[in-house]
């Protein structure tokens, strides 16, 4: 007998209406910050009822389990492509936009990761999760300043700077991720790159091609 396809139907119907919950969730997230936000928001958001809203989350919470969820899982992704050997022996400017520009990306398409994680009552779980891959990233980044470092810098300032460029970034980051899509964000994103390529040009021993000589004047 051929195989009944309401049942797959259904599920297909269903993934979609999930997705357009955590998709109305991630903007109200963005908008209000997670404790602000309530679940009733979110169906408006969708369009939907809360009644419909509670047929696949049972509350705010469960809603931000999964939307952090699939963010982490997304992020995880990014970064396991950015922190390639390939990329690590690049001249450092290359190597800056390799590791930059996909994580850039991600959250200017995700903002609500930002608004998520920053939030002061976000679910333990996804607190967790989040910590482990904020641990995961700076371990790889104090491993590549190791790695690149010229040698003799004391081994006591490599995770100094390690921590200090992974600050940086991501304060940059929160600027970008403010700032109106276009050239206000563009010259954010060049700001921040100048920033990391200064600092580290000298750790790396590589010349800062963002300084450029003014002409002399007889």
């Amino acid at each position: 007998m051929p195989e009944d396809p309401k049942p797959r139907r259904r599920q297909a119907r269903g993934e979609r209406r999930i997705s357009q919950l955590l998709q109305a969730a991630a903007a109200v997230f963005c908008a209000n910050g997670y404790t602000a936000t309530s679940t009733n928001a979110i169906a408006r958001e969708a369009k939907v009822s809360p009644g419909t809203l509670y047929q696949y989350f049972p509350n705010k919470e469960a809603i931000a389990i999964e939307l952090g969820g699939r963010l982490i899982g997304e992020m995880r992704e990014a970064h396991g492509q950015v922190f390639t050997p390939a990329n690590m022996a690049l001249p450092l400017p290359e190597l800056i936009d390799a590791v930059l520009d996909p994580m850039i990306e991600f959250n200017c398409a995700n903002p609500a990761f930002l608004a998520l994680m920053h939030g002061s009552e976000v679910p333990g779980r996804i607190a967790e999760e989040h910590d482990e891959l904020h641990a995961s990233l700076l371990r790889q980044v104090r491993e590549l300043v190791g790695a690149r470092a010229v040698p003799g810098l004391p081994p006591e300032r490599l995770d100094p700077i390690a921590d200090m460029a992974f600050a940086v970034f991501k304060g940059g980051l929160a600027l970008i991720v403010a700032a109106e899509e276009g050239p206000t964000r563009d010259a954010a994103v060049a700001e921040l790159k100048k920033v990391m390529l200064r600092y580290l040009a000298p750790v790396f021993g590589e010349p800062d091609t963002s300084v450029t000589t003014p002409p002399t004047t007889r």
